[in-house]
């Protein structure tokens, strides 16, 4: 590694560092781990906070709940009165998520939790009806809901991809993984639509997003 790439990533763990983490995103974090659903970085969740703080959050949708972590970040972020609705295939997942919203002494009124897969519950969400949507999925699914949360997002919204750079692999153009593949391609359509403002912040893994005009 050159001296300019220490130099980089020195700074990106520093970042990574800035908001030391509480008890209760410590708790969520362990449980991820213990579930094995990797949950974002620090600095993520950080950035998915001033987000939703940010476009003023009052309906948000996250894809892949894991045990909490995001969704607490986000929730923290968005004004008092937000709903998150939160979707998760794995039952496991959604009942430690549901353990760090109590720990985090979120009223079950804030929290719209469904244990199922997302191309099934996706389609049946209100069409421009919620400012943000989060996206923490397999590369190769992301494609598909990133379409379905450009319908579900009203203009001026949010949406967000996590680790976007599928493990830092996407700007090494060697690396030819379906995954990695699929990123690129998805970075590719987001960036070339002319009703979408995109950025692609190094948070992490990556974290893609765009505004939908």
């Amino acid at each position: 590694m050159s001296p300019g790439q220490t130099a980089k990533h020195s700074s990106w763990a520093y970042a990574e560092e800035h908001a030391e983490e509480d008890p209760v995103l410590e708790l969520a974090r362990a449980r991820a781990w213990q579930l094995g659903a990797r949950p974002v970085s620090p600095g993520t969740a950080s950035a998915l906070q001033l987000l939703a703080a940010a476009v003023g959050a009052s309906a948000l949708v996250e894809i892949g709940s894991g045990a909490g972590v995001s969704g607490t970040a986000l929730l923290r972020g968005a004004p008092s009165g937000a709903v998150l609705t939160t979707i998760d295939a794995d039952p496991d997942h959604s009942a430690a998520a549901k353990e760090v919203f109590r720990a985090e002494s979120v009223p079950a009124s804030r929290t719209r939790m469904i244990t199922g897969r997302a191309e099934t519950v996706l389609p049946r969400l209100t069409a421009a009806g919620y400012d943000l949507v989060f996206i923490n999925a397999p590369a190769e699914e992301t494609g598909h809901f990133a379409a379905e949360a450009l319908r579900l997002l009203r203009s001026g919204g949010l949406l967000l991809i996590n680790d976007a750079l599928d493990n830092d692999r996407v700007p090494k153009p060697a690396v030819r993984e379906d995954s990695t593949q699929a990123m690129r391609e998805l970075e590719r359509r987001l960036r070339e639509d002319p009703q979408l403002t995109t950025a692609l912040l190094p948070t992490g893994t990556g974290l893609l997003a765009a505004v939908k005009a």
